[in-house]
């Protein structure tokens, strides 16, 4: 059902402070079963609890945090404009991404301070829909400018171990929808965080793969050290438009060896994959690499 229906499905169950809308047509497309969760929750193999507080909070007594006196922003920069948009977006172009720091429970601040955003959760109208050939999408039912924070992708955080588990034990017609986050901080120091929305998500399990996307992740830490995979819009997005990202993660910040992205590669590489049947991508972007991108890190 869409939002002009008399009949609304709120697919989070009232988890997120917006309902989520499922629109159903009748090409019977099957829904997936699986446990609504705004939040990443722990799953197995994973060492830290997402939901527990491991992070230090400033002591601002004021309604919004300045970088003069807020500890937080002091040592990890401002990432919002006062509109809560995200600053600085052209630096996911450089072929890297840094992750943002919001303030936290722990902090003196007011939840309205400016730098808090992904910790609020929805603010926008989202529909979930079938798509003509890609199954499941979502799009937006309003217009989103440039920078906004859109969702999360939400789901459960698992180790490499249990990632590689799971990735080898799919069938080749089901859907993958494990995403590898790393994050290098110093020479050899390299953080890894695998989320997996299958069992457990959100919305943003829905996403569709494009490689001319709308939107781009963005780890972000709010009360834990785990960062919440945060998206938000690369550019200006009109009502009624589908969102999409590159799973790839779209900053080049991965070895060409181990993120096949283009039809080249797959041709390259192809005695890497164990037979492990590439998919083909049905974005429609002229750039289109002709595969969905596949992350060999974990199988290897």
């Amino acid at each position: 059902m869409n939002a002009c229906d008399g009949h609304v499905v709120d697919l989070s169950n009232g988890l997120e402070s917006l309902p989520v809308f499922i629109q159903h047509n009748s090409d019977g497309q099957t829904f997936p079963a699986f446990q609504y969760s705004p939040d990443n929750v722990k799953g197995p193999g994973c060492t830290v609890d997402p939901s527990e507080v491991t992070l230090p909070g400033c002591s601002c007594r004021s309604l919004a945090c300045f970088t003069v006196s807020c500890t937080c922003l002091q040592t990890h920069g401002q990432a919002y404009d006062s509109t809560g948009t995200l600053l600085n977006i052209a630096r996911t172009d450089a072929g890297y991404c840094s992750p943002v720091f919001e303030c936290n429970v722990l902090c003196a601040c007011s939840d309205s301070c400016l730098n808090r955003v992904v910790q609020r959760g929805l603010r926008l109208r989202l529909e979930v829909f079938s798509t003509r050939n890609r199954g499941w999408g979502v799009r937006t039912l309003e217009p989103i400018p440039r920078g906004t924070f859109v969702c999360e992708y939400a789901g459960e955080v698992i180790s490499f171990e249990e990632a590689r588990r799971r990735q080898l034990a799919q069938g080749s017609k089901e859907n993958n929808y494990i995403i590898a986050i790393r994050e290098h901080a110093g020479t050899g120091s390299i953080a890894e965080t695998f989320v997996d929305p299958a069992l457990v998500g959100n919305v943003g399990r829905f996403l569709n793969h494009s490689c001319l996307p709308n939107l781009f992740m963005l780890p972000v830490r709010v009360h834990s050290v785990v960062p919440r995979l945060a998206l938000f819009a690369s550019r200006d997005i009109d009502a009624q438009e589908e969102l999409t990202f590159d799973y790839s993660g779209g900053y080049s910040n991965q070895p060409p060896a181990q993120l096949l992205s283009t039809q080249r590669d797959a041709a390259i590489q192809a005695s890497r994959t164990d037979g492990l049947q590439r998919k083909e991508c049905h974005c429609g972007a002229k750039s289109c690499a002709q595969f969905l991108p596949l992350d060999l890190s974990i199988l290897n």
